[in-house]
């Protein structure tokens, strides 16, 4: 049996954060491969600010160099009315069926999901397994303690949190307000991507391309 992280978000634009933190948690969990699973842009609760299609492209140019990294477009695939993390779960567990599949997410979403906020969240926690990345000081054990969702699926399988030196904090809102700011946010992204969202143009007005 192999072991596989979906690793959902934007990616508007992938970050070398997102890198760094996905090849991290491939190397502490003995991950087989990271599967980078960009969001629908018509996702309600997101709002994306370049085309799917240069979003795919900086994701194929980020991770190219990477065996353990693979782009995936299956939630960007689906209608806004069928997309649901329990159902992007659900795919990949029946694609990976020999495999451990585990989520990963920030402690952000952690939260989300202990507040009821997601889609079949009941479902969800207990029938998948997740790896919880630290952010902003969330204190993760007392945010499953205080859920009655979380801590009645926490049976030390469910939830596997990273919170020793895995918190960096560049985020993909700071590098598009350095773009259109006219700064230069050349070195928080690979070199491919900082050339390819130069040369087209991305990021550097308010419409999306």
């Amino acid at each position: 049996m192999g072991k596989v992280g979906i690793f959902g978000s934007s990616f508007d634009p992938i970050t070398n954060v997102h890198l760094w933190t996905a090849s991290t948690v491939a190397h502490r969990y003995k991950l087989d491969f990271v599967i980078f699973l960009p969001s629908s842009h018509q996702r309600p609760d997101k709002r994306i600010h370049i085309s799917d299609d240069h979003r795919w492209k900086l994701i194929r140019l980020a991770i190219n160099d990477n065996d353990k990294f693979v782009a995936n477009d299956y939630e960007m695939n689906q209608h806004a009315w069928d997309i649901a993390t329990y159902h992007t779960l659900e795919h990949f567990k029946k694609v990976y069926s020999d495999d451990e599949v585990f989520f990963i997410m920030g402690a952000d979403l952690l939260v989300d999901i202990g507040e009821g906020k997601w889609k079949k969240t009941k479902e969800l926690v207990h029938e998948n397994k997740f790896i919880v990345m630290a952010r902003n000081d969330i204190d993760m054990l007392a945010v499953i303690a205080r859920s009655p969702i979380l801590r009645n699926a926490d049976d030390g399988q469910t939830f596997h949190l990273v919170d020793k030196g895995l918190a960096m904090e560049t985020s993909s809102t700071f590098i598009r307000d350095e773009f259109q700011q006219g700064g230069e946010p050349r070195y928080l992204l690979p070199e491919k991507c900082y050339e390819y969202i130069k040369n087209n143009n991305l990021y550097q007005n308010r419409e999306k391309v």
